[in-house]
């Protein structure tokens, strides 16, 4: 899979947001959003795309939002772009594979994190603290052991720049105190099924964020959800307690960036032909080992 999209122009279609790998459009009452394969890291863009990444976000987005319908409903309309309303079908070649066509949400303002394990800034906060957004946790954990149960460790969506943990009485303050309990309660159920779909697959569901809106008075599950870009997806069988893990995440585009002396400020800096290509290769591992599909 050689092509790479790091930018749509959907000329006539109004684009209502950029972020660091998402485009959307305003399509009606309803949003268009479009992955493409741009990939951050530090919070800073880089400048190539990862070939294919777009597709295999959106095809495992699918796959969850199928698998989890019956627990929770979500914000896809269809991902068929002969479905989509003029002149979409006409951008093909940008859309095919990458793009949603989804209900208009009103987005409560918190991440809502799930953590069976601790792990990248739950360990930061563990060690400094013995606690994680707040939640008190048994002396003595190493770096990404099993926790007791699975915690939800919601985080404050920032402008810009990286989300910041909060505790749950701060998201009751945010977002009010029954709606934090349902989210609270939807994030650790759906992260629970996924998490069992992961463990029968031979990977590990460390933790993951997910993003919930209203729409019609409904709660929906929307943008992506559990990708390799909001999930830590490790191997069951090269699981060892006692440090960092291997992943199937971005976290190898992290580690190459960790040895290069850079201030982790813009412009990052290019990424080696070998990492792009084994970076494609985790994001296509871990769809097919999840899903069983190809891409």
């Amino acid at each position: 899979m050689s092509d790479v999209i790091t930018t749509t122009t959907l000329p006539g279609v109004e684009r209502v947001a950029s972020g660091k790998v998402r485009d959307v459009y305003a399509v009606g009452s309803d949003l268009l959003i479009v992955a493409t394969d741009r990939i951050s890291a530090f919070d800073c863009v880089l400048p190539q795309g990862i070939p294919g990444k777009g597709r295999v976000l959106t095809q495992m987005s699918l796959f969850w939002f199928d698998f989890l319908r019956d627990a929770v409903p979500n914000h896809v309309i269809t991902a068929d772009v002969d479905a989509f309303p003029a002149p979409l079908p006409s951008f093909r070649d940008q859309l095919e594979g990458r793009s949603m066509l989804v209900k208009r949400c009103r987005m409560e303002p918190v991440e809502c994190v799930a953590r069976g394990y601790v792990s990248g800034s739950g360990w930061k906060d563990y060690r400094g603290t013995g606690a994680i957004c707040g939640i008190v946790l048994p002396a003595g954990l190493q770096e990404s052991e099993r926790l007791p149960e699975p915690i939800f460790t919601p985080a404050d969506k920032a402008e810009s720049g990286h989300d910041e943990n909060i505790t749950f009485e701060a998201a009751e303050k945010a977002v009010g105190r029954q709606t934090a309990a349902l989210l609270r309660d939807l994030t650790l159920r759906v992260y629970a099924r996924a998490a069992a779909h992961a463990e029968s697959r031979g990977i590990i569901l460390a933790d993951t964020k997910f993003e919930f809106g209203w729409h019609g008075g409904v709660l929906l599950l929307a943008d992506e959800v559990l990708t390799p870009d909001s999930s830590r997806f490790w191997p069951r069988d090269e699981y060892r307690a006692g440090g960092p893990q291997k992943s199937f995440d971005k976290q190898f585009v992290r580690d190459y960036l960790e040895t290069l002396h850079w201030d982790k400020q813009p412009p990052a800096p290019p990424l080696p032909r070998d990492v792009i290509e084994k970076t494609a290769e985790k994001y296509r591992e871990a769809y097919t080992r999840l899903t069983g599909g190809i891409l």
